[in-house]
């Protein structure tokens, strides 16, 4: 239901939701806060790139399941970023915490 706010901002073309994280975008930036991986799943297009900031107090790590990256350990506010050249599903996990788990798939 729109509200007449709504209603005129979109009459405006004002009102813009942030796109999702989808095969048409080049980027996608994933939080890491309270233990997991904000959002779990995002699709990029390739070569594109994911970056992953780290919001929690504890340290955490990117690393994928198959060896292809590893970001080292990243302490609160720190950030790691990696480019994605070939179509695929990549895993990865928080090495320091093995229960964090989420999948970039690249189109």
């Amino acid at each position: 239901m729109k509200t007449p706010l709504m209603a005129v901002l979109a009459v405006c073309g004002t009102l813009a939701a942030a796109p999702p994280a989808t095969a048409q975008n080049a980027t996608a930036t994933i939080e890491i806060k309270d233990f997991d991986f904000h959002p779990m799943d995002v699709t990029i297009a390739a070569g594109g790139s994911v970056t992953w900031k780290n919001r929690d107090g504890e340290p955490h790590t990117v690393t994928s399941t198959d060896g292809f990256f590893r970001s080292g350990a990243l302490d609160q506010d720190e950030s790691f970023t990696q480019k994605f050249d070939r179509p695929g599903i990549y895993n990865y996990l928080c090495s320091v915490h093995p229960k964090m788990r989420a999948t970039v798939t690249v189109k």
